[in-house]
């Protein structure tokens, strides 16, 4: 059996996929309607959407099929999502990749398998709509285009849900998706007594990349900037874009101590970009960082707001 590579834009990959909050919830009839219409036009037994998170696919709508999940190491979702197109599997138990895999040589005894990469943008892959069965199937160029259909249908329901938590343009959290997971965060930092830290991040000289250069330019350092917030925090912290080109950052489990080593790990990054972008700028930032215990009794909003204004004092300070 050969696992499944882990795509190169893994951060971001399952930080797309985290903020739109659809892992672990109830099925949909929006998406249920989709895998049942599948099952029945290319008369498979079972029919998925898979949503491929760090350890496990995980299926929001199933036909044919009693598990909630399976492990990503051993899915076909999992070397589907690495695909710009379908991934065709017409006989399992003859191809090296999965012959000896367990979901092949016990239930569901697959043989067939078709997954379409349910994508938020290129390159950028969170999951499948599948087909699986446990005999041998091919699928015509008609069959295939049906599928791609189909996958476009989820993607669509996906990008509704996308539209009102993800910033489009960096596809990270936007600020209604930042307060939604930070809401969380907090709660589960309250439970276990652990402190928090919140950092907000203000581009310097911003108007004057989109000025200077045009907003092609000033998307690009935004994208960049986000991608960089991505490569550097942890997993288990939240990052999102306020607005304009105010980005926060919420770490759980921090202090002043773990925060500075943080944002030293961010300043060394943004530094090792600004040496090989070899743009006619660079990329300047002010950072505000406030600490916060667990059983503080001030808002999410508070605590942001806080940072915000630390963030503002050192822009002052820079000014002088």
């Amino acid at each position: 059996m050969i696992k499944p590579e882990i795509p190169k834009n893994e951060a971001e990959r399952l930080h797309a996929l985290r903020t739109l909050r659809i892992l672990d919830t109830s099925h949909e009839e929006r998406f249920d309607r989709v895998t049942r219409m599948a099952k029945r036009m290319f008369e498979v037994q079972i029919s998925l959407v898979s949503l491929v998170d760090e350890d496990r696919q995980w299926f929001k709508s199933k036909q044919g099929l009693d598990a909630p999940e399976t492990p990503r190491d051993i899915s076909f979702c999992g070397h589907a999502i690495n695909q710009d197109g379908l991934f065709i599997i017409p006989d399992a138990s003859v191809d090296e990749r999965f012959f000896d895999n367990p979901l092949v040589t016990e239930a569901p005894n697959i043989r067939f398998y078709a997954g379409y990469p349910l994508k938020l943008r290129q390159g950028v892959s969170i999951g499948t709509l599948c087909l699986i069965d446990s005999e041998p199937k091919g699928l015509g160029e008609e069959d295939q285009q049906l599928l791609r259909d189909l996958g476009a249908m989820i993607e669509q329901e996906i990008q509704s849900i996308q539209l009102a938590t993800l910033d489009e343009l960096t596809l990270i959290s936007n600020r209604r998706g930042f307060l939604t997971l930070v809401e969380h965060s907090f709660k589960s930092c309250r439970r276990n007594e652990k402190p928090m830290s919140f950092i907000l991040f203000d581009l310097n000289k911003f108007k004057a990349i989109n000025d200077n250069y045009g907003h092609h330019e000033g998307d690009f350092v935004l994208t960049t900037f986000a991608q960089i917030m991505l490569d550097s925090f942890r997993d288990c912290d939240v990052i999102g874009r306020l607005g304009g080109d105010e980005f926060v950052a919420m770490l759980s489990d921090s202090d002043e101590g773990k925060a500075d080593i943080a944002l030293e790990r961010f300043a060394t990054a943004v530094e090792k970009a600004n040496e090989t972008l070899n743009k006619p700028y660079e990329i300047e930032y002010s950072a505000g960082v406030m600490h916060f215990e667990h059983d503080t009794e001030k808002s999410i909003e508070e605590m942001i707001q806080d940072a915000d204004a630390a963030m503002y004092e050192q822009k002052k300070g820079k000014a002088r």
